[in-house]
């Protein structure tokens, strides 16, 4: 079995880069990699309604925190034989965002850390209920959250396809899920953590081949 990495961040982190630096790097040491990204928008319909709920349909579906978190979770549920798949194949799958996106959002919604309830409902609903593969090692990307958010919205007046959505707009939960993703680290949430970002983050990755 392959080795399976998350890169975690703040929208705006630069984690599509990190991963493709990565991969880089990785194919350049021998190694055979595979990549996914959640949520996986255009592909899955739980996430489609996510990101809609996102920029404002489906009533007041956004304004519930379970809720939300289900559709990306039943994203990534429907995305488990094909990773599966890709970790007996490849030596190293990297996931761009993963379950503790899902854990860190929650909780900063809610107002909690680490240890809320949100917290374990997440993992026995993902790691558990729908069995979905633990990660053997988790990255978060060390940028900050305004200057994560100044990134995003950049991004949006470039490119017509990437517009911000709900949660990028809201400045307080940015700096709120950027808490939370620490206290993963600190906490070593579900698997081993690497804080790190630019050569040091592809350097964190790569020590794990």
């Amino acid at each position: 079995m392959g080795i399976l990495v998350a890169v975690e961040g703040l929208d705006g982190a630069g984690k599509r880069t990190i991963v493709g630096r990565i991969e880089a790097a990785a194919t350049d040491r021998g190694a055979s990699v595979s990549t996914l990204a959640f949520p996986r928008y255009g592909e899955s319909i739980t996430a489609d309604l996510a990101s809609e709920a996102l920029h404002g349909r489906h009533g007041d579906l956004r304004e519930s925190v379970y809720a939300m978190a289900l559709l990306f979770a039943l994203d990534r549920a429907a995305a488990r034989r094909q990773l599966r798949e890709a970790l007996t194949a490849h030596d190293l799958v990297i996931c761009d965002r993963y379950c503790a996106s899902n854990a860190a959002y929650s909780a900063a919604r809610l107002g909690g850390g680490a240890d809320s309830e949100v917290v374990e409902w997440v993992a026995d609903l993902e790691f558990g209920r729908f069995q979905l593969p633990v990660p053997d090692h988790q990255l978060l990307l060390g940028v900050p959250p305004d200057v994560a958010m100044s990134r995003a919205n950049g991004r949006a007046e470039t490119d017509a396809d990437r517009p911000v959505d709900s949660y990028e707009r809201d400045a307080e939960l940015q700096h709120a899920v950027y808490r939370v993703y620490g206290e993963f680290v600190e906490s070593h949430w579900m698997s081993s953590w690497s804080w790190a970002d630019g050569d040091d983050a592809v350097a964190a990755v790569l020590a794990q081949l």
